[in-house]
């Protein structure tokens, strides 16, 4: 009898023990799930206008997901959002290029979050579909000013472009130009989307964008007979193309942390990085 009596006892302290284990992961269910929720304040972030296509539904979509968080996302330029994030002006700093030497003692951390290929365009009066790199190289460096030069017709070339401040021009000077300097004698532009509306309203006019931004208004070039597709980027076949960086001042916390953490994330990246002209990280061979 005292033997029963003892099993009981001890059946119900592993029943009750149970019981409180259950109880105390239920609570911390809750408390995770109240951390998710809670997350609030204004995160800010300026540079790149490539990036901006696939910042701007990052922004409306998380703001939907976490209600109290308010995102900022303004362009600029690569160099410009290098250098507030590093003067810890804005939280976030996009890039399409790597934080170059001058910025490594800055505390500067990076998070690559898409491939953003650039595409060539021309206005649509432009006979020409196709050039080689080296005849870029020409067109951007002033050594051919006429269609004529390239299979096309007798017009002048005007070459539309943008700022030093800009990560797809230092992209462009990177890939294509290896270095080789660009002409002064050219339209510069403060944005993708600017650098697209001169093109298509000045005939003869060529530039760059983000392929983000190449739409009916404008003619898509062939880069050495290729045209841009995300798989061709992600074959090796078109040499077009940055990583796309995003850029904190140390560690992110709270909600930028949550924000990039979003950006980056498959639920993010599956719905709407393809779709906004972007190759995922994920798909690029290393």
């Amino acid at each position: 009898m005292k033997f029963l009596k003892k099993s009981k006892m001890l059946v119900a302290a592993v029943a009750l023990m149970l019981g409180v284990s259950l109880i105390a992961g239920c609570g911390g269910g809750k408390k995770e799930e109240a951390k998710a929720t809670d997350i609030q304040g204004t995160v800010t972030a300026s540079g790149s206008t490539a990036l901006l296509p696939l910042l701007k539904p990052a922004q409306e979509a998380f703001q939907k997901k976490y209600e109290k968080v308010t995102v900022n996302v303004a362009g600029g330029g690569s160099f410009t959002g290098l250098n507030q994030v590093a003067a810890g002006s804005v939280n976030i700093g996009n890039s399409d290029v790597a934080a170059t030497g001058e910025y490594k003692d800055k505390g500067l951390v990076d998070h690559q979050v898409a491939v953003a290929p650039f595409v060539f365009i021309a206005n649509n009066d432009v006979s020409v579909d196709n050039l080689t790199g080296q005849q870029y190289v020409d067109i951007m460096t002033g050594k051919i000013t006429n269609w004529k030069d390239v299979g096309g017709k007798d017009q002048k070339i005007t070459l539309v472009h943008r700022a030093k401040s800009s990560g797809s021009r230092a992209t462009i000077a990177e890939v294509v130009l290896k270095g080789v300097e660009f002409t002064d004698n050219a339209v510069i532009q403060d944005s993708n989307g600017a650098v697209r509306s001169a093109i298509a309203s000045t005939p003869g006019a060529i530039g760059y964008v983000d392929a983000a931004y190449v739409d009916a208004s404008v003619k898509a070039l062939a880069f050495n007979g290729e045209k841009y597709t995300p798989d061709a980027v992600i074959n090796g076949k078109y040499p077009v193309y940055a990583y796309e960086h995003m850029y904190t001042k140390g560690e992110a916390t709270g909600a930028v942390k949550a924000f990039i953490d979003y950006v980056m994330s498959s639920e993010f990246q599956d719905a709407f990085v393809a779709k906004n002209g972007f190759v995922p990280i994920t798909k690029m061979k290393k």
